[in-house]
Formats: structure tokens, sequence, C-alpha cells
């Protein structure tokens, strides 16, 4: 049997670098101010008329701002693995952006074990597998674990 192809779950908002993934967001060239996902038509800085942008790789660090556990199966267009496992998601303050990112959190980390201002890291992980191929999507780790 073959290993199936990965592919990332969304194209063009992370890369498929396993050792370090970045997020891809967006710079405005006038203010500075960042985007993810990335921003294509207009600074929406209030102080700002930009509509000019500069593609960039996010932190890959950050603290965890918030988290929740997500107990049932989000709709569609969202595709889970069956059956459905409960899984447990963080907002994370990126470190040098200090705009927060939610995703999900590496299995085995439960509510229980996050706290405010804890310390996360970018790693990639599996979303779901159809018959093709094994889908990609970023997720937080704590550092320490």
């Amino acid at each position: 049997m073959t290993a199936k192809k990965k592919e990332p779950a969304i194209e063009g908002w992370f890369t498929m670098d396993s050792d370090k993934p970045h997020l891809l967001g967006s710079k405005c060239c006038d203010c500075g101010t960042f985007y993810f996902p990335k921003q294509k038509n207009f600074c929406k800085n209030p102080s700002c008329s930009g509509e000019e942008f500069e593609e960039v790789k996010l932190s890959r660090t950050g603290k965890v701002w918030s988290f929740t556990n997500a107990c049932y199966k989000p709709p569609e267009p969202f595709v889970a693995a069956e059956p459905f496992e409960p899984y447990t998601i963080a907002a994370v303050e990126l470190e040098n952006e200090k705009m927060t990112v939610l995703g999900q959190v590496v299995e085995g980390v439960n509510v229980s074990d996050l706290k405010a201002g804890m310390e996360m890291e970018l790693v990639l992980d599996t979303l779901y597998e159809d018959d093709e191929s094994e889908k990609i999507t970023w997720k937080w780790k704590p550092v320490s674990a």
C-alpha cells in the first residue's frame, strides 16, 4: 500500500514545511497592519487607505489568549474525521505581529492542560483523510509538550 499524498486542507494559508511551518498572511505596504488570512483588496485599518499588500510568513510562536473545546461536529463546509472526536481550540497571539489566530490544538492536549499566556508553537497535523490524500492543517502545540 502506497502512502497517501499530503495536501494542504486550505491552499495558500500555510507552508507545508513540516519542520518549521508558517501561516501565510499579508502586510499592508502603507501602514504595516498584518492580516490572516491574507487581505488583498484594501486595508481594514480605519486610519489607512492602503490597497497594496505583501505576502509574509507569520510568527510560528505565540501565547494563548483564550481557549475552549469543540464537543460537536462543525457544520459543512468543515470536514472532520469520522467518527468525530472532540478537540481543543486555542486563540494564540502571535509573537511578532500581536494578532490573534484561532486553530485546533494537537491531539492529547485538553482544555484542562491550557492556561492564558502559555507559550505555543505552530505545527502541521492531519485534519482528515479521504481515499486519495491526507489533508493537512496547522495546529497549536504547547512549547513544553
